[in-house]
């Protein structure tokens, strides 16, 4: 499906030419402009039989999109550890409902709690599910190299201190990527009660099944930022869980 946004221009049969104002990726719904400035039209584009300028049909139902952008922050992240980036973190607390989530990027310092903040390196879902862009100029629907590109050109002074090598947090997050991507991706919060002793993992897009496959670790230095957390079971060794015989220890 081809990516929609707030300002695509899409064609309806009975409405003929119109711009849409807001998307929510959860529900399927529009809202789009039809030749008034000041009334929108709430278009289903499930059942509405919407189409882009082109004619080009929006099958929301037959390829729905990710309900959240963690999975594609994740590939971003990877594509830029492996360019030398690895001092890049992700920071993202999705909750299995889909309704209510964060991401947040960091870089520099690799320290849990007291993250800095720059203009464009979060967000969440109350803003995504009507605008699914990131917000450092990247386009919907974007690839991880894309992504990466937009967020060098939109602050290329916050990306340079990720500049640097961080391998025990390189080489963890890539080994969960490789598990992961392209359906699910991890979470690092969880409901009211122990700390889980597994890293919690969510499916980015309705339809697909819960995680079933080997309990993946919490990245490095973060079980010790939990004093007095007790776990379920021990945590799970990366090396016998998720890395290739011929990898390498992490």
């Amino acid at each position: 499906m081809k990516p929609i946004a707030p300002g695509t221009v899409i064609f309806h049969r009975y409405r003929g030419y119109g711009v849409i104002t807001s998307v929510n990726l959860l529900t399927g719904w529009v809202a789009a402009r039809f030749g008034s400035e000041m009334r929108t039209l709430d278009l289903n584009l499930s059942s509405d039989e919407v189409q882009h300028a082109d004619g080009t049909p929006i099958l929301f139902r037959h390829a729905p999109p990710d309900r959240m952008p963690h999975a594609r922050l994740m590939a971003m992240v990877r594509e830029l550890h492996s360019a030398g980036y690895q001092r890049l973190y992700l920071y993202n607390w999705p909750k299995p409902s889909g309704l209510h989530w964060r991401w947040h990027l960091f870089c520099g310092h690799r320290d849990w709690m007291d993250r800095p903040w720059r203009e464009g390196w979060y967000g969440s879902g109350a803003d995504y599910n009507f605008n699914p862009i990131l917000g450092w100029g990247d386009q919907p629907g974007a690839s991880a190299a894309e992504l990466a590109s937009a967020l060098a050109q939109f602050d290329p002074h916050g990306l340079a201190q990720a500049l640097g090598r961080d391998e025990d947090h390189s080489n963890w997050f890539a080994a969960i990527c490789d598990v992961l991507l392209p359906d699910y991706a991890f979470s690092l919060g969880w409901s009211a009660g122990a700390m889980p002793a597994s890293l919690p993992v969510i499916p980015v897009r309705k339809g697909l099944p819960e995680y079933d496959g080997p309990p993946l670790p919490w990245p490095p230095g973060w079980a010790g930022l939990w004093h007095g957390a007790s776990l379920a079971a021990p945590a799970p060794k990366m090396s016998k869980l998720i890395l290739p015989a011929n990898a390498g220890d992490v």
